[in-house]
């Protein structure tokens, strides 16, 4: 399995990895608010790059990840996810090491905090702790249940306070 960058060839596939993913058994018409959300994100101001994943196992895209400019007060911090594995895929360490690879990318970057907007149950292995221990606050009331972050190797404990994203993640 190769992790990297992704690249425009990669957005269908993309679109398709978080439509499996996160498809509703009950109704498997309805497009997962995921794959909006990620083109939301790729057309926004806190679109990086650099820390947007694919896991590609013999030429195929079998995951992805992005992580997006989000603040703590003025402080540029991350907000990771979505991350998406398909159903047939999952269980075969591919979430894991895109979640090591982007944190990787991040703290390699000089990022100071990534924050997880998602499944918070599986977190606390990858240095999670809930953004209350170090004095941050969400947004959103719903995020505080408890909303995890992740310190680098850049952060300033004195950073303190509300947790902001970008408005993809608002609105979904």
């Amino acid at each position: 399995m190769l992790i990297r960058r992704e690249v425009t060839a990669d957005l269908a596939a993309i679109g398709q990895v978080h439509a499996a993913a996160f498809a509703d058994a009950e109704d498997p018409h309805r497009v997962p608010a995921e794959v909006g959300l990620v083109d939301a994100l790729r057309l926004g101001d806190a679109w990086l790059p650099a820390l947007s994943l694919v896991a590609e196992r013999s030429g195929e895209v079998v995951g992805h990840v992005v992580c997006s400019r989000a603040h703590v007060g003025a402080v540029p911090v991350l907000a990771l996810g979505p991350i998406g594995v398909p159903p047939e895929s999952q269980r075969a360490g591919i979430g894991s090491a895109l979640k090591h690879a982007v944190l990787g990318a991040a703290d390699a970057l000089g990022e100071p905090l990534v924050a997880l907007l998602g499944h918070r149950e599986f977190y606390p292995r990858f240095g999670f702790e809930p953004a209350a221990n170090i004095g941050i606050t969400p947004a959103v009331p719903e995020w505080a249940s408890p909303l995890p972050v992740r310190p680098l190797a850049g952060y300033d404990p004195a950073v303190r306070g509300e947790f902001t994203c970008t408005a993809p993640f608002m609105d979904s």
